[in-house]
């Protein structure tokens, strides 16, 4: 379990991958639709078992897409909400097309800050602890036995479990 306490239940995800758990801090306030989505997918068990395909050391680790090619999504896209907030190490930030507005459920977590990307994408949440079971994902593109999401949730769901 986390050493870190969690401020907002609501507004926090909770990660669980094959090397530990991530926990993740949603922001609202830069990107309501966004979380709203992400925690309505959490909730329904899209994300379990999801792989992560696109993985580029030194940038970022790339998953939600359920048929694990990097083409696929839920099937709702998002306006974009991009914000000022920074794409730094831990940021998880929504994965697009070359439309702004072609969000759908595929995100990415940045291995290291990536300012080229700031105000490109929509960025949801910050790694709040756990980073270090992101390090542990395995690289490529696409990824040979890539590393999955367990599960992921609400952390106010987690003792309604």
């Amino acid at each position: 379990m986390s050493d870190t306490p969690i401020q907002d239940p609501e507004n926090t995800l909770l990660m669980d991958l094959e090397h530990g758990r991530v926990v993740i801090a949603l922001r609202p306030d830069v990107a309501p639709n966004h979380v709203a989505r992400i925690k309505e997918l959490s909730r329904q068990g899209f994300y379990d078992g999801i792989v992560f395909h696109r993985v580029i050391e030194g940038f970022m680790a790339q998953g939600g897409d359920p048929t694990g090619t990097g083409t696929g999504g839920s099937g709702q896209h998002l306006d974009a909400e991009f914000s000022d907030a920074p794409h730094v190490r831990g940021t998880a930030s929504m994965a697009r097309a070359a439309s702004p507005n072609s969000a759908d459920s595929q995100f990415f977590i940045c291995f290291d800050d990536a300012p080229f990307l700031n105000g490109q994408y929509t960025v949801w949440g910050n790694v709040v602890d756990g980073m270090e079971h992101i390090d542990k994902i395995k690289r490529g593109e696409p990824v040979s036995d890539p590393d999955k999401i367990v599960q992921m949730k609400v952390a106010a769901d987690e003792d309604a479990a």
